[in-house]
């Protein structure tokens, strides 16, 4: 493992560079100073916000890339690079079929902020952890002065025992992602974290050999894909341990940063 060829690092955020609190560790901003003077490109990719996202990551926030919203909006220093939006014809179709889906929340993630309905307190509450900007309407399908970058469905009986079988017909036309213990997504078939990770890396002439990326979940598959160096938590899904090529320890004991530590070190006595 030559860790010293690494020009880009990519990683989740939650399960994976957050810890179970949703924190940042404050080593975390010290490494990104000495990965910033050796050159060293980082990229944050969640199902978050975008703005969710920056929040979490303020004080480098300029410094950095950022894919949200699992992939469908790449961003820099608030220039948007990326978008890949779901048309108003199927935005309708599929709050049709979230209908039937009793007991679930959903969530418009929109490019300008995120739109429930009025799903109570408890919700908003644990909902507005992931969406910095949101807005409660009457009905989603009133919802047109914006662009549907994604549907998210939360069930607290689980995502992959519960939503993913009735909504897995879907996936000729769309990427239906479980990104959590209770979300699944819905978004645009290019809408996913590698496809916009491999334009990072084309547009930085930047090759998988030369990328890092930490993830825990399935909606961190085609990331895992992308980078040669591709760490799976200890924390993670078993579909990530599958697939990626080494381990790290869990998101509570740091494992980015243990790794992202071992990886300046080679790099300076390179």
């Amino acid at each position: 493992m030559d860790l010293s060829q690494i020009k880009m690092v990519a990683t989740d955020m939650d399960g994976t560079l957050l810890n179970t609190k949703g924190e940042v560790s404050r080593h975390f901003f010290e490494l990104f100073e000495e990965l910033n003077s050796l050159g060293v490109t980082f990229v944050a990719a969640s199902g978050r916000q975008y703005y969710s996202i920056i929040d979490k990551l303020k004080p480098i926030k300029d410094d950095i890339y950022v894919i949200a919203e699992n992939g469908a909006l790449t961003m820099q220093q608030d220039k948007e690079l990326q978008t890949t939006e779901i048309d108003r014809k199927t935005y309708l179709e599929l709050l049709d079929v979230t209908k039937t889906l009793h007991g679930s929340q959903v969530i418009v993630c929109g490019r300008k902020r995120g739109y429930i309905e009025n799903y109570g307190q408890d919700f908003v509450d644990m909902f507005s952890e992931f969406y910095d900007r949101y807005e409660i309407v009457e009905n989603l399908s009133e919802v047109v002065d914006d662009q549907y970058l994604k549907i998210a469905i939360c069930n607290q009986k689980g995502a992959e025992e519960y939503l993913y079988p009735a909504l897995k017909h879907l996936e000729n036309k769309l990427k239906v992602k479980v990104s959590g213990e209770i979300w699944l997504d819905l978004s645009h078939n290019l809408a996913n974290k590698g496809h916009a990770l491999q334009q990072l890396q084309k547009n930085n002439d930047i090759l998988p050999e030369e990328t890092m990326v930490f993830g825990d979940y399935n909606n961190d598959l085609e990331m895992m894909t992308k980078a040669t160096y591709s760490f799976a938590m200890e924390n993670a899904h078993p579909n990530i341990k599958a697939i990626a090529n080494y381990s790290t320890k869990s998101n509570n004991d740091n494992g980015v940063e243990y790794m992202l530590h071992k990886m300046i070190e080679a790099k300076k006595a390179n």
